[in-house]
């Protein structure tokens, strides 16, 4: 019971301080002229957005932290550990991967602000140059992963396999690296495109968090639970703000935040595998956009989706976009419902 009480008061305190700072951030960003710049590969009608205050996404980062925070000392007035309790996966507790993910989500977060502001303060619209952002993006990585090491985090629960330790030897010991490097790096940069239209980005990790929120009940890991539930309690805090029509964006400020803060999740359940199915959608908006420009550089010219990332396509195909949001997040709910299942029954 003061486990869920934690997690309640995490999620409710992260929506009361995304929600509320909408009040305060969303004007302060119109003052500085931090709009955003509609590009001409995107939908035509996109333009109308040109203007929208970006990098809102300090609103979430902002709320996030401070309720986990709000959540931890809960935890801690009310006795309950907050490490898992589950000896075989986390048999020294491993509180730092909780703090490592929120570390990896922030470092991500400020190579999104870098280049966020680079493009509007400074005009150009291509903000950080592809081989600054994927460096930063790097530097961050590696520190996560050396985080992970030199913590023995190196074990992943394979479901109905059972654990493998990567440290066994040196080879193992590099799979684990570049495995976790690709992953990491991978999944940041995945839930980045999947925030191309109002609501999507938010709608489908609102269903991500969900799902993080149970699994650390199955795995009785309170802090997973409480940072979980500041995730959902920001998504839904910023959705008021971000549901179409949109007062402002989260930018790569917001989207690279997101996108370390599930890939730590991932790593938090000891189970990085599980987040192909967890995040399906961004998974699909990653490989819509891989198999549009290649067989676009084949065939010189011709096109497999109308517009790439997917739900674009689907916005040339008259979906609008609050309906591309509630699909796009059912879609993801139910592949979120049979990861939960895979994580429960995998479990020997």
């Amino acid at each position: 019971m003061s486990t869920t009480i934690a997690l309640v008061i995490s999620a409710v305190a992260a929506f009361g301080i995304t929600g509320g700072l909408g009040f305060v951030i969303i004007p302060w960003l119109r003052k500085l002229k931090f709009g955003q710049t509609i590009l001409d590969i995107g939908p035509s009608w996109h333009k109308s957005k040109q203007g929208t205050p970006n990098m809102g996404g300090i609103m979430f980062i902002i709320g996030i932290t401070a309720a986990f925070i709000i959540g931890c000392i809960v935890l801690a007035i009310t006795g309950v550990e907050f490490h898992g309790t589950d000896a075989e996966l986390y048999p020294t507790g491993d509180k730092v991967l909780v703090f490592a993910t929120l570390g990896l989500a922030i470092g991500c977060g400020v190579v999104g602000f870098a280049d966020d502001f680079i493009k509007i303060k400074l005009k150009r619209n291509e903000g950080l140059s592809a081989k600054q952002k994927t460096l930063g993006q790097l530097a961050v990585t590696l520190g996560y992963t050396a985080t992970l090491w030199l913590s023995n985090n190196t074990v992943w629960y394979l479901p109905f396999i059972g654990p493998v330790n990567f440290a066994k030897n040196l080879f193992t010991s590099i799979v684990f690296w570049l495995l976790t490097v690709f992953i990491v790096y991978g999944c940041v940069n995945s839930v980045n495109l999947t925030d191309g239209i109002d609501g999507l980005c938010s709608s489908v990790t609102a269903t991500v968090a969900v799902t993080f929120m149970i699994a650390s009940g199955i795995l009785r890991f309170a802090g997973l639970g409480v940072l979980s539930a500041a995730l959902l309690g920001g998504m839904f805090g910023f959705l008021c703000w971000n549901w179409n029509p949109a007062k402002t964006f989260m930018g790569d400020t917001g989207s690279l935040f997101l996108g370390g803060m599930v890939a730590g999740l991932g790593y938090a359940i000891k189970c990085p595998l599980l987040l192909l199915p967890i995040g399906i959608i961004y998974v699909c908006e990653t490989m819509s956009d891989i198999i549009q420009i290649g067989y676009f550089k084949i065939t010189h010219g011709k096109r497999v989706f109308k517009m790439a990332p997917i739900h674009h396509h689907f916005e040339m195909c008259g979906w609008k976009e609050k309906k591309i949001c509630l699909v796009f997040s059912s879609v993801n709910a139910l592949f979120c419902i049979i990861s939960l299942l895979i994580l429960f029954f995998g479990r020997k």
